[in-house]
């Protein structure tokens, strides 16, 4: 602006200077139009990759599912906790497998909701009568089957959600163990199948 209002031969030439760079930006400009037409596509799918990041990002740090996870030697308490957020779950029915059953299954099924009713399927049932009397009396029924048919450690919450639980719950937190939904409906419904048939209660 200053060089347009003067005068004077200096203020002339970087007139001149100012127009030439600027008709030399024009043709850089129109000669790649291309290359800056392609930066730009570029910048837009770069914003639009970093938007789908960041949606992904949100979801995995927002709400992990802490009804599965890996305990260590030790961590009693914490997969103690666990197991009681998961039962207090249930709305009707709790159906647990587990082959060594005792007196701790009865203390972590105070916590259940009221009015819904407990199937044990175990082969050794460290419960007396009278345990089993006094709690039923309080909290609802509880009803035991007897089979070897089970292996492994499962909770089925309304016969729709199943667990799998790698240590009976009188160990919990005794031995590095996990706690896994099984999301897969065909298992539940295999377990449920082989649930109904031994449905021979004491």
């Amino acid at each position: 602006m200053l060089a347009g209002i003067l005068k004077s031969k200096k203020a002339v030439e970087i007139s001149i200077e100012i127009v030439n760079s600027f008709i030399e930006m024009r043709k850089f400009i129109i000669s790649n139009s291309d290359v800056l037409k392609r930066l730009t596509m570029v910048e837009y799918k770069q914003l639009e990759h970093d938007n789908k990041f960041n949606v992904i990002l949100a979801k995995l740090e927002g709400k992990p599912d802490m009804k599965e996870r890996l305990f260590y030697d030790g961590e009693i308490y914490d997969a103690y906790s666990l197991i009681v957020e998961i039962l207090k779950e249930a709305k009707k029915e709790i159906v647990i497998i587990d082959n060594y059953v005792d007196k701790r299954i009865l203390d972590i099924l105070t916590f259940k909701q009221k009015d819904v009713d407990v199937f044990i399927f175990t082969n050794n049932l460290k419960l007396n009568d009278l345990d089993l009397e006094k709690f039923i009396s309080q909290y609802g029924e509880v009803k035991v089957s007897y089979t070897n048919r089970f292996h492994d450690r499962f909770i089925i919450l309304d016969g729709k959600v199943l667990y799998h639980v790698g240590a009976s719950i009188k160990d919990l937190g005794k031995k590095c163990f996990g706690i896994t939904r099984i999301r897969d409906i065909e298992y539940l419904e295999r377990l449920n199948k082989i649930i109904d048939e031994h449905h021979i209660f004491c």
